[in-house]
């Protein structure tokens, strides 16, 4: 997969970030991260954002992808751009329930097999992501919101997510601007 370039800030007019209460509490040194993934067709061109309330965001892109390998992309970059203990939202079903439900630890005992014996697709993303999140070291959780739904940091992300895919370039910034 190959990023576009990357540029500070972006142009995207954005209602300010109040973020509802995450289903689950945040815990003590735990920090929330919102992600999305969004494709230009499906496959087409991508993009994947995170953000963090009141805090850092990055997005990147892809050229020929799929909305889901750009959802997952989105959390294994968050993890790899953010320190310590996350509570990761995601209006990805998909990411949500391989955490929520243990996918993971099925197709692992299978040979990266899902279910029905067919090769887990996106392996070359679940590895790595897998690795980060399920270290002892640092606690990842994560949580559903339905997307598209008000939730102003999930719109927020999912505004980067599509402007990414559609300029096929990433921004970044210390603070989500308002």
């Amino acid at each position: 997969m190959t990023d576009g370039a990357l540029r500070r800030g972006h142009a995207v007019a954005m209602a300010p970030a109040r973020p509802r209460p995450p289903i689950e509490p945040l815990r003590p040194g735990e920090t929330l991260v919102f992600t999305d993934g969004a494709c230009l067709g499906n496959p087409g061109p991508g993009g994947w954002a995170w953000a963090v309330p009141d805090g850092p965001y990055r997005s990147g892109a892809a050229p020929a992808t799929t909305n889901q390998r750009m959802e997952i992309t989105a959390v294994l970059e968050a993890l790899r751009g953010l320190d310590g203990p996350l509570l990761v939202k995601s209006d990805s079903t998909y990411v949500v329930n391989c955490f929520r439900d243990r996918w993971w630890d099925g197709w692992m005992r299978r040979g990266w097999r899902n279910s029905a014996g067919k090769p887990v697709a996106n392996r070359d993303l679940w590895e790595p992501l897998l690795a980060l999140a399920l270290t002892d070291d640092r606690p990842v959780r994560f949580d559903w919101v339905k997307g598209h739904s008000g939730d102003l940091m999930n719109d927020r992300v999912d505004k980067l997510a599509t402007e990414a895919a559609a300029l096929q370039q990433g921004v970044y910034g210390d603070l989500f601007p308002d």
